[in-house]
């Protein structure tokens, strides 16, 4: 895998995506040895817009305009509810058979917003393989967005021209979390239309506090059918990747993901342990009851059956006294 053979990694990559046991502790053993690997830090991206935006369109132009410009890129996303989470072949056909990018369906088991638990192991072993370039798309504008900005380095929103109303569906927690937004679809009878929504846009983006001190957050204009400011999107990327590694920034970032998800698969595994303990989950059912019908307060309830499932572990592993 590390010499970039496409069936190895395709073959770690379902071994990490894996739930049985044994494959989980084999996928351990194998995402650690690989983030140990001593590799250039590749630059993680990540996507996201409206529906109906062209986010595929977009992935694939602007792929394969990375691919000219001599990186290897990879497609970790197209995050749909028990759908694909790395890319969506069939709309980006170019790039899927591209020789230095790699798309791969991938199951998302239904978890937040289409984001699987395995998605940053997967990253972890693109970038082991010698992928420069980490593409994560999200499936739309939601709850999953907080999760994908937790494991990228620069977080994009796409969004369409004549944004005005559409604008007022993006919360605004999304907007804050976009170090760059782009207009895309700006050519044609939409090439004014666009105009209008990126000065909009970059108006608001002025009454936002920047994520990072090296960094304002753009609005650009672009057109993933024509091609057009495609470059200019990949040169105001390059500028950001500048300001994080002169101003130190990006070794905090990183750090910072791995901490958050650590705390987050913390929290996905004791979940798994708790559903998976027969009297915690009777026990836990029966709290939901209670909450639903307002005779037990979620907070107390969530400590009982805390509680109970500390007591069930503790007494499953006390040793018998001879």
């Amino acid at each position: 895998m590390t010499l970039g053979d496409r069936g190895s990694l395709s073959r770690g990559i379902t071994l990490v995506e894996s739930t049985r046991p044994d494959h989980r502790a084999l996928a351990r053993d194998l995402v650690s040895a690989c983030a140990r690997l001593q590799r250039p830090r590749s630059l993680r991206i990540g996507l996201t817009g409206t529906p109906g935006v062209g986010k595929s369109t977009f992935i694939e132009a602007f792929g394969m305009l990375l691919l000219d410009k001599g990186h290897r890129a990879v497609d970790p996303s197209s995050s749909r509810s028990g759908g694909s989470i790395l890319g969506d072949k069939t709309r980006m056909q170019d790039l899927s058979v591209a020789q230095n990018a790699y798309v791969r369906p991938s199951p998302s088991r239904g978890s937040l917003g289409g984001v699987a638990r395995a998605t940053m192991e997967s990253i972890i072993l693109t970038e082991a393989s010698g992928y420069d370039i980490c593409l994560v798309e999200t499936v739309g504008v939601g709850q999953s967005e907080t999760m994908v900005a937790d494991m990228v380095d620069i977080f994009v929103l796409l969004l369409q021209p004549g944004s005005g109303d559409e604008l007022q569906g993006v919360k605004r927690g999304i907007m804050e979390l976009a170090d760059l937004v782009i207009i895309n679809k700006a050519d044609g009878a939409l090439e004014i239309p666009a105009k209008l929504t990126r000065t909009e846009i970059a108006n608001a983006l002025h009454l936002m506090v920047p994520r990072r001190s090296s960094w304002s957050p753009k609005c650009l204009r672009a057109s993933a059918v024509t091609g057009y400011n495609l470059d200019r999107v990949w040169s105001t990327i390059e500028k950001y990747f500048d300001g994080l590694r002169i101003s130190g920034e990006w070794d905090k970032l990183r750090a910072g993901q791995q901490s958050k998800w650590m705390w987050r698969e913390v929290h996905n595994l004791l979940m798994a342990r708790i559903n998976h303990d027969p009297g915690t989950r009777g026990f836990a059912d029966t709290m939901a009851v209670n909450v639903a019908d307002g005779s037990v307060p979620p907070g107390v309830a969530a400590e009982q059956i805390v509680d109970r499932f500390l007591d069930s572990h503790a007494a499953a592993n006390k040793k018998p006294i001879s």
